[in-house]
């Protein structure tokens, strides 16, 4: 059998590098400094967090516009209660901020799966309600600063003895995904080769980057808490039967439903996991900001689509993988991070990156068609 080679896992990798070449011109070598790869990093992990639960989301057949919202919404509970109103502590504070984003996204697939509404819909109005319950709990003011081991959720970094320890594992885990690929399509007597060679280069993209970290201080936390998730989703999506589920849900949901697969049930685990991964990211995101503001995680909700679109999922559904939605993570907030040294306006950062969404997304719609 000829081996087809997906060759957009490639031309997303060369187009990363090339936007770091011209930032890194652009701005005088500043873009590729240690100290601003770490930077850029922990802000991809933002994204990253919202874009692994959005390919799920988006693969079965729907999306969710209040996820930016809920990010804000779940950070400024926990600033609110680790601050404001009963100073708990930070563990506690977290935990109440996390089972929010549950019941927001089981309220969502609730809604969505059981009661029919357009997820479209649903998401809207939550993004709505959402960013007004933001500025209502907050009355517009900034809660902070948190406790310090709070912002160290945020701000602090693994030693460097134990990242490298993170990497032996994560090149443990990719070196047995590749085992048991590569296995599987020998044994159904398939090409292997592209899936190989796959493997192989994403070990070596993951070693280059945990060593250029540890040339800094080390691995950032919100990184590591992105590579955990990043993991345990790539195995609930691809090796468990609740992820050939959601694959099949977008792939052909009347198939899906004749073959027995409760799409209700798995449509709402899919919104219940999508609210507490926003709930992470909103934590996240707060611990690095010290403080919650009404104006937190504004536009997170498009970065995460196009994160997804520019990754290789498609919006018709039944197709995306958690390592492309984070490579278009990375490719979004390398954007952001390159326009911001290099001083580039608000409005023209927005342009830029509205285009790219739109092309993103052509290209998936042409693709689809061919």
């Amino acid at each position: 059998m000829k081996e087809t080679i997906n060759f957009r896992p490639y031309i997303m990798l060369g187009a990363l590098v090339a936007i770091w070449v011209v930032f890194s011109f652009a701005t005088d070598g500043l873009f590729l400094t240690t100290r601003n790869f770490s930077n850029l990093m922990r802000q991809t992990a933002i994204v990253g967090v919202l874009a692994t639960g959005m390919v799920l989301i988006i693969v079965t057949g729907h999306i969710d516009l209040s996820v930016g919202s809920v990010v804000a919404f779940t950070g400024s509970v926990a600033a609110i209660l680790n601050v404001w109103s009963l100073q708990l502590s930070s563990p506690l504070a977290i935990i109440i901020a996390l089972l929010v984003g549950v019941l927001i996204g089981a309220l969502n697939g609730w809604l969505v799966a059981y009661a029919n509404i357009p997820a479209f819909i649903v998401t809207l109005g939550g993004m709505l309600i959402y960013r007004g319950a933001v500025k209502g709990s907050t009355k517009g003011e900034t809660v902070g600063p948190l406790n310090d081991d709070f912002q160290l959720l945020g701000g602090g970094f693994l030693p460097k003895e134990l990242g490298f320890i993170v990497l032996a594992l994560l090149l443990s885990a990719i070196a047995f995904w590749i085992y048991k690929n590569v296995k599987k399509r020998k044994k159904e007597r398939r090409p292997y080769m592209s899936n190989l060679l796959s493997g192989l280069l994403l070990m070596a993209i993951c070693s280059g980057f945990f060593f250029a970290l540890n040339f800094y201080k080390g691995l950032p936390y919100p990184v590591l808490i992105l590579l955990v998730i990043a993991s345990i989703v790539t195995v609930l999506s691809s090796m468990t039967p609740f992820g050939r589920h959601v694959y099949a849900l977008g792939g052909n949901k009347e198939a899906a439903f004749y073959s027995g697969i409760d799409i209700k049930k798995n449509t709402l685990l899919v919104f219940v996991i999508m609210g507490f991964l926003a709930a992470v990211a909103g934590i996240v995101y707060t611990a690095q900001l010290g403080n919650a503001t009404a104006n937190a995680g504004r536009n997170l909700e498009l970065d995460a689509i196009a994160a997804c679109v520019i990754g290789g999922t498609s919006l018709i559904g039944g197709k995306g993988t958690i390592p492309g939605a984070l490579l278009g993570a990375l490719i979004m907030t390398s954007l952001d991070n390159g326009m911001i040294l290099m001083n580039v306006q608000d409005y023209i950062q927005d342009i830029i990156k509205g285009l790219i969404l739109v092309i993103a997304v052509w290209l998936d719609v042409s693709g689809a068609k061919k």
